[in-house]
């Protein structure tokens, strides 16, 4: 039998996340070995569980939810996400503008395949939700990354962005807030973005997934409030807020001029249909999860879980010589870099997979977000005080051994 090849589409793709590094750590863990993750953005294995409101109103669901929902997502849940945009000054949006998904994952990928012609340019921030990069590569479509600057708090450097936009670029990609950086976005940013779009025809795809969780004073803003004119597609869920990432709810928000997306919306009913429709048990969790109670504050308010735990990860990371950090704005990570003159990584993945062998602590490199240059990682906050301390402990210590290594003249022959 002839082998069974992967398809030529997959050649550029990757997904370090889950890749090579993740693998290596499942195989310790099946030899015996604990580890510390502080990798993935899960929030259900740290304690930060579903509202039990909402996971009593799917239960509630369960019965009638057997059958297939209508391919857009089921009534109820769209009218819900439709008022709660209109509550923000988004009232342009209506049931129809929505369609529902497993999660954002499904939705961008989808949105991606109604919208790309071979070779398209699309440009998405440095550094990224990889997922988006995956994506664009798998459309056939060419994702060409703009840098966010890290001096000034991740921001976008708008300068870079314009300077990428060429005769083949269709879109750009905004995540705010960002993962991995947290940051925030102010609305002069996002004006900025609006403006480059209507100037050379663009469209706007706004990652807001995090936009409920935010520290001290930020602010988020919607991309699609600053940019009625331009067509802006809007993605959020229930992964994250309401820390149910496996449920898989998510939604996009299509908005501008209606006779300039109405082929769009058609393409991407069409793609709707095909897959049916999303879980439909989840999609009973929406309607409760925006109309009641928001429990997220209580984590991200002075005091609250999350806040404590990004506040500690923060101080101790940071105490550690030759590694900076800017504070999360937003979000769930900390994106620390590592002084190239006290650390001189070659590769990051490299390093990111001896700090997992030597002290069984597990992080994400900062080349696996599309970040050009070895010096960052990724650390998640959502573990415990005392997981933090810990792993915080262990990078310090695995990093004074390698700095030691650096400065010490090597023998040789």
């Amino acid at each position: 039998m002839r082998p069974m090849q992967h398809s030529s589409k997959l050649q550029n793709v990757r997904y370090e996340l889950r890749g090579p590094i993740l693998q290596a750590a499942k195989t310790m863990e099946a030899e015996g070995h604990r580890l510390l993750k502080m990798n993935l953005g899960d929030t259900a294995p740290f304690g930060l569980e579903a509202p039990e409101s909402v996971v009593v109103d799917m239960i509630h669901h369960l019965r009638g939810a057997q059958g297939y929902s209508d391919s857009k997502g089921i009534f109820t849940a769209r009218t819900a996400i439709s008022q709660y945009y209109q509550t923000k000054g988004l009232m342009t949006i209506g049931v129809e503008d929505i369609f529902l998904g497993n999660g954002v994952s499904e939705l961008i990928s989808m949105t991606l395949q109604a919208f790309m012609e071979n070779d398209d340019e699309v440009l998405i921030p440095a550094p990224d939700y990889p997922l988006w990069t995956a994506a664009v590569t798998l459309t056939g479509g060419k994702p060409v990354h703009y840098l966010c600057d890290e001096s000034q708090q991740w921001w976008p450097d708008m300068a870079d962005v314009e300077a990428k936009i060429t005769e083949r670029t269709r879109a750009i990609v905004i995540i705010n807030p960002n993962n991995p950086t947290g940051a925030v976005y102010p609305r002069h940013i996002l004006e900025q973005f609006a403006e480059l779009a209507r100037r050379h025809d663009l469209v706007l795809f706004s990652d807001e997934i995090y936009e409920k969780i935010r520290y001290e004073d930020a602010v988020h803003i919607h991309t699609a409030a600053v940019a009625d004119d331009v067509c802006v597609l809007t993605f959020s869920g229930l992964s994250k807020a309401y820390r149910m990432p496996g449920y898989r709810a998510g939604w996009v928000a299509i908005t501008g001029p209606r006779v300039a997306t109405a082929e769009y919306r058609e393409a991407l009913e069409l793609l709707a249909s095909l897959r049916l429709c999303a879980n439909v048990p989840a999609q009973h969790a929406i309607q409760t999860c925006l109309g009641g109670y928001q429990s997220i504050e209580e984590l991200i308010r002075p005091g609250g879980r999350l806040r404590e735990q990004r506040d500690l990860a923060w101080r101790l990371l940071t105490a550690i010589p030759g590694v900076s950090c800017v504070p999360a704005a937003g979000a769930m990570y900390l994106f620390p870099r590592l002084d190239p003159e006290i650390y001189p990584i070659e590769s990051d993945e490299q390093f990111v997979m001896d700090l997992l062998q030597e002290q069984k602590i597990l992080v994400s490199h900062g080349t696996a977000f599309n970040w050009p240059v070895p010096d960052h990682f990724r650390f998640v906050i959502l573990p415990a005080v005392e997981d933090i301390e810990e792993a915080v402990r262990r990078i310090a210590s695995f990093l004074a051994a390698y700095r030691h290594r650096a400065v010490t003249p090597q023998p040789i022959g």
